[in-house]
């Protein structure tokens, strides 16, 4: 079914900063339970007992988990049921894993808890793109995203000392608390500020069938499967960061608790800065001269990365610089990336999306487990990784484009 087009006279139903406001609260659930709680890693490793240090990252991986897997779900159910149900839903279902979080006595009862807690904020993610584009389409979607992403750059700066300010007057699991309370103010806040954005006429029935052919397809498109493929490295490099940088500033490099969070600041703050350049070069440049150059410097600055530290060089400074500037290519990779793949599929777009969010996150979420167990003390293995998946990303694209990169034409045939 084609998707429908509002009349270009059409209001909006709330107002245009209520909405972006809307949606940047629902994107910022992903993110805050996430950063907020990196700097309590150690409270919680040592107050349910885990013995071995480098488990404490499965704190964030089993979270990772429950968020790629359940993406792939998302798009059929708001298809079929509406958004504003299943997004309420969902929130009630993160409020209640985060009450389990909260009392949890044991460890393996967290981790069980925050998997399905990922599992149910994927829905703020997928679901809030939904609603932009069922209100809006073309260049005003565009816009109102573009303002979306640019306030949403702050969670991933603030979260970690918004998480340490919490640390400082009460336990950890008083994190969980004010997740649960966010949770609830955003369901009060969808309730009684916005309608059903999708139409009755345009829901789709569950059908098993279709939705499997349509999941076929998207294997059949050469740039679908290759860009899934080589961002798959990438999202595990930075779920790989994201589960030792605690043990990497704090533990190795010294930084104290306050200090933390301004390097985690720095390093996403980059990553924000790169992802606002993009919407603004991405018309100019084009996708692909964008993301493969922005590759290629990221796998160049990688392996400089890695022999300096393997040469001995060991420095707060000189790991931050790199590391931060590694990073921030990331804002000019993985939306280019994403819109690569997507560009063949455009007919099945939610089924394709919801097939890329699983992949790359389940996949990502797998890698930066295994990158997090290598932590041995050092940054090595976290750099070092890096910039072998970083190798390995480029070869896929290179095959993927048949021997041609950086193009200035971002419409090839598939």
């Amino acid at each position: 079914m084609t998707a429908p087009k509002r009349p270009a006279g059409e209001t909006l139903p709330l107002p245009l900063f209520e909405l972006v406001a809307l949606l940047v609260a629902m994107t910022s659930v992903v993110a805050l339970a996430i950063d907020m709680m990196l700097p309590a890693l150690d409270d919680i490793a040592g107050d349910l007992g885990v013995g071995q240090a480098n488990d404490q990252q499965f704190v964030i991986t089993s979270y990772l988990a429950g968020f790629g897997a359940a993406q792939l779900f998302y798009g059929p159910l708001s298809d079929r049921f509406g958004r504003k149900p299943v997004i309420i839903w969902s929130l009630i279902f993160f409020i209640l894993a985060s009450v389990v979080c909260t009392f949890s006595p044991s460890y393996g009862l967290l981790l069980v808890a925050r998997f399905f807690q990922g599992g149910a904020a994927a829905a703020c993610r997928v679901i809030g793109v939904a609603i932009a584009r069922d209100l809006t389409s073309g260049r005003r979607m565009a816009e109102i995203m573009s303002m979306v992403m640019t306030a949403f750059m702050a969670v991933p700066v603030l979260a970690p000392t918004l998480g340490q300010i919490i640390l400082t007057f009460a336990p950890w699991r008083w994190i969980f608390g004010f997740l649960i309370v966010f949770g609830i103010a955003l369901i009060g806040w969808l309730h009684l500020r916005l309608p059903e954005t999708l139409h009755p006429e345009y829901r789709v029935p569950l059908r098993l069938k279709s939705t499997l052919a349509s999941f076929r397809e998207t294997a059949r498109h050469r740039l679908m499967v290759g860009y899934t493929l080589a961002a798959m490295p990438f999202f595990g490099g930075l779920y790989g960061f994201l589960g030792t940088s605690q043990q990497v500033f704090v533990n190795h490099f010294g930084l104290s608790d306050a200090h933390f969070p301004i390097a985690f600041a720095i390093i996403a703050g980059g990553i924000g800065v790169t992802s606002y350049a993009n919407s603004r070069l991405v018309m100019r440049l084009g996708q692909r001269r964008l993301s493969h150059s922005a590759l290629v410097a990221f796998t160049a600055i990688s392996i400089v990365h890695s022999i300096i530290l393997l040469a001995g060089v060991d420095n707060l400074y000189v790991f931050l610089t790199l590391l931060a500037a590694t990073m921030a290519f990331m804002g000019l990779i993985a939306a280019n990336f994403s819109a690569l793949a997507m560009e063949p599929v455009g007919h099945i777009a939610g089924t394709a999306s919801a097939a890329y969010g699983f992949l790359t996150g389940v996949v990502g979420a797998a890698i930066g487990g295994v990158i997090g167990q290598m932590y041995d003390g050092t940054p090595v293995p976290l750099v070092l990784c890096q910039a072998v998946l970083a190798v390995l990303a480029v070869t896929i694209v290179y095959f993927t484009e048949r021997g041609v990169l950086f193009a200035v034409a971002d419409d090839w045939d598939d």
